[in-house]
């Protein structure tokens, strides 16, 4: 409740500092790019909708799908830190016996860093739940994800889980893949493979598959495996399915970032402050 009601005022407070940016830009001196100043404030405020938006649907989750004794699955990413948080409180409150299992070496330091008992799939190989956010939700719960690089074995986690609750800000909400995420499926591969996979990729399904370029360093992103990362920016709707089942054929590929009928329950945090639950569509 307290949360709705502190989006609920963001939400009008960001509504009032547009409108009076508006009629402030005639006060700016000549020189100054009215215009720049005004959409550089709307887009910080935007932001902030966005974080308290992850923090909504982070906090519905796991007050929802986490009880005691469980095995959970801590996905990657800026949403999870907000379900991190919310679920270390909740232990320290109720004196929860939760063990986590990460789904990467930053989810892991999340982990740690609260407190929280750490664990791998070797002494817990089947999860009661596995939490995590995505890049894009389609209609369908279809899921494109591993932007932060961390999709092998977030589909491993996921895989071992009873339920995967999958949660996201209003902005990854879609009715199909591509239509807010514009950056690709990320496609994990062996390096030596990286050329003629993205060429199998593009001659097959069309568009262009390209190598993800660090930006803090030096070459390409190398993920938590020691592999490459092709960003896969396709033209066009596919069955999903049928396409996830081809490109992992190709020789050299780890994984794919397409999430298919894998997700049970998808949490959207809203700007209004609200939250939104999808469930899979009847088949």
């Amino acid at each position: 409740m307290w949360l709705r009601r502190l989006l609920g005022c963001a939400y009008k407070a960001e509504h009032f500092c547009t409108t009076t940016l508006r009629n402030r830009w005639k006060s700016y001196p000549s020189s100054v790019d009215t215009r720049h100043v005004f959409l550089c404030r709307k887009r910080r405020y935007s932001t902030i909708m966005a974080e308290e938006a992850k923090k909504l649907a982070a906090y519905a989750a796991v007050d929802n799908h986490i009880q005691n004794n469980q095995v959970v699955g801590v996905g990657s990413g800026s949403t999870i830190v907000y379900a991190v948080d919310r679920l270390a409180e909740r232990v320290r409150q109720e004196k929860l016996n939760i063990v986590c299992v990460p789904t990467s070496f930053q989810a892991r330091q999340l982990i740690l860093q609260h407190g929280l008992s750490l664990s791998d799939l070797d002494r817990h190989p089947e999860l009661d739940v596995a939490i995590d956010g995505a890049d894009e939700v389609d209609s369908a719960l279809t899921l494109i994800k591993g932007g932060g690089g961390c999709l092998t074995q977030e589909k491993i986690v996921a895989g071992c889980a009873k339920h995967f609750i999958v949660i996201a800000d209003y902005r990854k909400d879609s009715k199909s893949l591509g239509q807010q995420w514009k950056k690709g499926v990320p496609v994990e591969v062996i390096p030596m493979a990286y050329v003629p996979v993205s060429r199998a990729i593009a001659r097959r399904f069309g568009g262009e598959a390209v190598l993800r370029m660090a930006v803090s360093k030096a070459g390409p992103v190398v993920t938590d495996n020691s592999n490459f990362i092709l960003d896969w920016k396709f033209e066009h709707a596919q069955n999903w399915k049928e396409v996830n089942t081809a490109i992992k054929m190709i020789p050299g590929v780890v994984e794919t970032g397409l999430f298919v009928g894998m997700a049970e329950k998808v949490y959207f945090g809203m700007e209004d402050g609200s939250v939104k639950v999808r469930d899979p569509p009847l088949n």
